[in-house]
């Protein structure tokens, strides 16, 4: 008889004390990749702000832990600022470099497409960094996102110019009905 010794992967609400972890994944994929086009990581302390100015909005911001080490993370944010954009909001998600391709970038989004939804968001967008980034590209496709377009070579990082592939998932109604009064 065999027994497993990893512990089950659990999904919850960010807190400030997971935000250590979440800084440090996020400061591997600044520093090493192209998924961000940030180039310095933000310090702590602006990860925590940054958090809180999603959690303020009533959006997710999640977690993905096994035991009380912090696997990966996603949230989501309005997609743009100005008022027509209310219905739309553009998901992020990051898993650390030891845990990737083990379906907790995907199950982080699943989550967040099921609050969005449930929360009256009609549209989900998702930029990926990098159109050879297809790890990321097929994990969106694979929960119903289509790509709608290629910006090329909108970034330079790492002495080369990126692309950023679009991808849009149609939530709830999508554009069938009009929006009620969701609280967005």
């Amino acid at each position: 008889m065999s027994v497993s010794l990893r512990e089950t992967i659990t999904l919850h609400d960010a807190s400030i004390a997971d935000m250590a972890q979440i800084q440090a994944i996020y400061a591997h994929h600044v520093i090493h990749g192209i998924a961000s086009f940030e180039t310095e990581p933000p310090t702590l302390e602006e990860m925590r702000s940054r958090r809180e100015n999603i959690v303020s909005k009533g959006l997710p911001y999640l977690v993905a832990k096994r035991g009380e080490r912090v696997l990966g993370y996603c949230y989501l944010a309005p997609y743009r600022p100005r008022y027509a954009y209310r219905f739309t909001c553009e998901g992020s998600v990051y898993i650390d470099d030891a845990e990737q391709g083990q379906g907790i970038g995907k199950q982080l989004m699943q989550e967040a497409i099921n609050r969005a939804t449930a929360g009256g968001w009609r549209q989900m967008i998702a930029n990926v960094g990098n159109s050879s980034n297809f790890g990321s590209i097929r994990l969106h496709e694979s929960l119903g996102f289509e790509i709608i377009g290629t910006l090329k070579s909108v970034g330079f990082k790492h002495g080369r110019w990126i692309d950023t592939v679009l991808l849009q998932l149609e939530l709830g109604e999508g554009d069938i009905t009009l929006p009620g009064n969701c609280g967005n």
